[in-house]
């Protein structure tokens, strides 16, 4: 592979990690203030305990949630902690994608344990959801991300093999 080919690589390689680390970031961030984004959502939508029922049953799970953490905030605060603990775990992870940012063929380990724990996210919802009481529609959702999750993670390993092809001609 030509040095510029190379960079071209490396570039594209670098955005894609970067577009999952930014993702990893965002959707950890908004862990912090659930309670204010379901209120937000709510009220956007004009949903309230006497319009709940007018709209699809999507609707009326997440406005059953938001009650739920409005209600879990006021009596038991302290179980909320559990949302920051998984913002942290997101933010945490997103960190782990900087070594395969500065040296993604030395560190190709990290996007393919992020391919295992995108992979991981389907059973998990399929699982779990059930025992939690999730709609079946909300853990398809939830498997969502696990799946787009793995697409960039899919195409970053493509890319460090052929990096890495070009490294062994050399």
């Amino acid at each position: 592979m030509e040095p510029q080919e190379e960079k071209k690589v490396l570039l594209k390689l670098r955005l894609w990690i970067a577009f999952f680390m930014v993702a990893l970031v965002l959707s950890g961030v908004t862990a912090f203030p659930v309670e204010t984004e379901l209120k937000t959502l709510c009220s956007v939508a004009g949903l309230d305990s006497a319009t709940v029922n007018d709209y699809p049953a999507i609707f009326g799970f997440l406005y059953s949630i938001k009650e739920s953490i409005v209600e879990l905030n006021q009596t038991t605060p302290q179980l909320s902690y559990g949302y920051d603990w998984l913002a942290f775990a997101h933010l945490v992870i997103a960190l782990m994608f900087i070594g395969p940012f500065r040296d993604p063929v030395r560190n190709k380990w990290v996007i393919q344990w992020g391919i295992i724990a995108c992979v991981a996210v389907v059973p998990l919802a399929l699982i779990c959801g059930p025992i939690r009481e999730i709609p079946l529609y909300w853990r398809f959702i939830d498997c969502s991300f696990g799946v787009f999750g793995v697409i960039p993670l899919i195409i970053c390993l493509r890319l460090i093999k052929r990096l890495e092809s070009a490294k062994h001609q050399d």
